[in-house]
């Protein structure tokens, strides 16, 4: 895989995605955008690549051509283009499983879009990606220099996260993320914290038992096998600059627990990292962003921080 390119999807074309891509480049990373290069912003200079191993340098956009059915309206999603948006990523990942690519960097996709559009039947980027990698169970993690954030459960209704988050499933994910940490991020010992279900870590059951009865225990058997991890802790407590030089990642109950604090540290240079994969793949922070596609004012930093991480990791592998 050496000297293999990241490779950049278009994502929703009707979004910010191609407008950042075009953006990351004329910033001095360097990729491959995977798309339509109609979609591109008028103007755009880019050349097609056909060999993957195409040294990249300045000048033009390097563009691996994947043609979808029509053209882009921005801020208004195209029926018709929802199968190019799937293609995409498929192409992508085969291309990375293939070794002609180094590590997959996802621009954004509207999932209500490709639902409409081609029957997705996935709940995200993330669940999509592990069916294609053929893997039973990934892990979500959002990054920025000053936290990482692992949310357990994931996009469901906040009534489910409770029975969802079965001691099953925390074991799995702390134990996919610890890897991670090792493997991906060059952390010799990482450290955990585990936030608890409910306030105050359910305070000694007065608010709820499943911190004591399935948290605790769990945490205390991962301890005796010599991993570094605390917790049920409150979660109210834990996203403060002293607590969060106590850990290398803080692993969550569910979704808002996660993405609130590191939103709040680093709104625009997050990065949505998949662990678990047999492969890189990393993701700007944000969403489409229909309100302000096409008028150029669309803030790259979270891609530009994502293509950043995707190098990063794959040089670390």
């Amino acid at each position: 895989m050496s000297g293999a390119p990241v490779l950049l999807t278009s994502g929703d074309p009707a979004g910010i995605g191609p407008e950042i891509a075009v953006k990351a480049w004329a910033a001095g990373s360097r990729f491959v955008w995977l798309g339509d290069p109609r979609h591109l912003p008028d103007g755009t200079a880019w050349r097609e690549i056909s060999d993957l191993g195409t040294p990249l340098t300045s000048g033009p956009l390097a563009v691996l051509r994947h043609d979808f059915a029509a053209p882009a309206l921005p801020g208004q999603p195209v029926p018709g283009n929802a199968a190019g948006v799937i293609q995409v990523i498929e192409r992508a990942v085969a291309l990375v499983i293939a070794g002609q690519a180094s590590a997959v960097c996802t621009a954004p996709i509207n999932k209500k879009a490709l639902k409409d559009g081609a029957g997705f039947a996935f709940p995200g980027h993330t669940e999509f990606l592990a069916h294609l990698a053929g893997v039973n169970r990934v892990v979500m993690m959002l990054a920025c220099p000053d936290l990482r954030v692992v949310p357990v459960t994931i996009h469901i209704p906040l009534s489910e996260v409770p029975a969802a988050l079965t001691a099953e499933l925390l074991e799995d994910t702390i134990r996919i993320t610890h890897a991670a940490l090792i493997r991906d991020f060059g952390l010799t010992h990482p450290r955990l914290a585990v936030a608890g279900l409910n306030p105050h870590a359910g305070e000694g059951g007065a608010m709820g038992w499943e911190d004591e009865r399935m948290i605790r225990p769990l945490v205390a058997r991962l301890t005796a096998e010599g991993m570094a991890i605390r917790g049920p802790l409150s979660a109210d407590t834990m996203f403060h600059a002293a607590a969060r030089a106590g850990y290398d990642a803080a692993i969550c109950a569910y979704h808002d627990q996660a993405l609130i604090p590191i939103k709040t540290l680093d709104f625009a240079g997050g990065v949505n990292v998949t662990l678990g994969l047999p492969f890189v793949r990393t993701s700007p922070d944000h969403g489409t962003a229909y309100d302000i596609a096409g008028k150029g004012v669309a803030d790259p930093t979270s891609l530009l921080a994502a293509l950043r991480m995707a190098q990063e990791m794959t040089a670390r592998r």
